[in-house]
């Protein structure tokens, strides 16, 4: 099938718009080369007849003839490109207008401005890569720590692709079976429907199971470990999130109710992206605007998945005490210890309790560590070497869960082959979205609308 995006030829800046050195547009698509060889004059020869993968210099002339620019051109001609059809990049200054008018010098010759995405989705559309590789693009580029970068690049090289590409082959082989035996009852074709063909489901269905429980993981790894500081007031939640981020990100006073909404920064914990979250204390008032505040820290505790609970431990435990964050990981941290430890905390033995100070750092390399650990060592279920799957793996991979379970138990209890066939192929087609086996427009659309332009 020929899509029709794949017969124009798209053009775009691939680098962010503004000030810098230089600046680099892509042109893809059958007339590529035809469309810069309008624009673009090299010192010698055709532009068509440039050698690829080499960087040739050129001048840029816009309609009347003036140069817009002197730019280095490189042609990598199809099939031998990111896209899989003729390409030109152009190297041009870094400059807001200059960068502009060679885009519309481009325009004006026959290209069309290329959507967000467009140029990886024809890479897909191409085979040049599966949509398990595709997303994996937009993860490398949107990587804040080392983990993430190296799980993207993993994802981009397609070992998602291969385990997913694996589990296509052992459900097309069930279908196989099962329909054969469908469709010639009387040969000699062995059903195989005793313990052996079990044994074939329940292994896929272990193969299924053992992706989604990346899940969690690759969530994190893309979205950061939503990490709640909460307590009651002054006990130095917005210190401690200034200290965790190195800056002052958030407003420190002594005033209680400071802190009315939530404030949030990333930060990078060893490889691992932490979304710290700072809150309005806890605790009963009549200030409509403060249990404003305080009601959107019990909603961002419910969704949390790691919470630090902050106390003052140079006081006793007061009675007015934080709601639970629910099925969070909770680590509680004693802070302003070098004000010295009320009785109570003193005698708190608890190994998993990290005390600090915000004022004087102390502590603070300690309670970075209980959160790694608590991330990676089993609470939060972390496999660095995992293939970590998005929330529309997750939703496709579920689905042929569900279809294969159902063809399992129908199988077992002697149904007809022809339902156990259904929700087989149903299965099938659920794991194919997940590499794009399955050609649904709509998902593509979804996928690569979220992409920047020029990628």
């Amino acid at each position: 099938m020929v899509h029709q995006m794949t017969v124009e030829t798209i053009a775009a800046v691939a680098t962010p718009f503004g000030e810098g050195a230089i600046a680099l547009l892509r042109l893809s698509g059958a007339a590529a080369l035809e469309v810069a060889g309008r624009v673009c004059r090299v010192a010698k020869g055709e532009f068509a007849d440039l050698r690829a993968r080499r960087l040739h210099r050129a001048k840029v002339l816009s309609p009347d003839g003036s140069v817009l620019d002197d730019v280095l051109v490189s042609v990598h001609r199809a099939p031998a490109s990111y896209t899989g059809e003729d390409v030109v990049e152009i190297t041009c200054h870094g400059g807001i207008l200059v960068t502009r008018r060679v885009l519309d010098a481009l325009l004006g010759a026959g290209a069309r401005a290329a959507e967000p995405g467009e140029f990886t989705q024809r890479a897909f559309l191409n085979g040049k890569m599966d949509l398990t590789q595709a997303e994996a693009v937009m993860d490398l580029i949107g990587a804040q720590t080392d983990l993430a970068l190296r799980a993207a690049s993993e994802q981009l090289a397609g070992r998602l692709g291969q385990r997913v590409n694996g589990l296509r082959d052992d459900l097309l082989s069930l279908v196989a079976h099962v329909e054969a035996y469908i469709d010639f009852p009387d040969e000699d074709i062995d059903p195989d429907t005793g313990a052996a063909l079990l044994a074939r489901f329940d292994a896929t269905l272990g193969a299924l199971d053992a992706l989604l429980a990346t899940a969690g993981q690759g969530r994190i790894l893309r979205e950061g470990v939503r990490t709640v500081i909460y307590g009651e007031p002054n006990v130095g939640k917005s210190s401690l999130l200034n200290a965790l981020v190195g800056h002052e990100r958030a407003i420190v006073s002594e005033t209680p109710g400071t802190t009315r909404d939530t404030v949030e920064e990333c930060i990078n914990l060893r490889g691992l992206p932490l979304r710290l979250i700072d809150t309005a204390g806890l605790r009963e008032t009549a200030d409509p605007v403060e249990n404003a505040g305080i009601a959107r820290t019990r909603d961002t505790l419910a969704r949390a998945d790691l919470a630090l609970r902050l106390v003052d431990a140079s006081q006793p435990p007061s009675l007015q005490v934080p709601a639970p964050p629910g099925a969070a990981v909770e680590i509680l941290v004693l802070n302003k210890i070098d004000l010295g430890l009320a009785p109570t905390w003193t005698a708190h033995a608890d190994p998993a309790v990290v005390r600090i100070s915000c004022r004087t750092g102390e502590g603070l390399d300690a309670l970075a560590a209980a959160v790694y650990e608590r991330v990676t060592g089993g609470q939060l279920a972390w496999n660095p070497s995992a293939a970590a799957i998005n929330a529309r793996h997750q939703r496709c991979l579920a689905r042929a869960r569900e279809s294969l379970s159902i063809a399992r138990a129908a199988l077992a209890a002697g149904t007809s082959p022809e339902f156990v066939a259904l929700d087989l192929r149903a299965a099938l087609d659920a794991v194919g979205e997940v590499v794009g086996g399955v050609d649904t427009e709509e998902i593509l659309g979804k996928i690569f609308s979220t992409f920047c332009l020029g990628k």
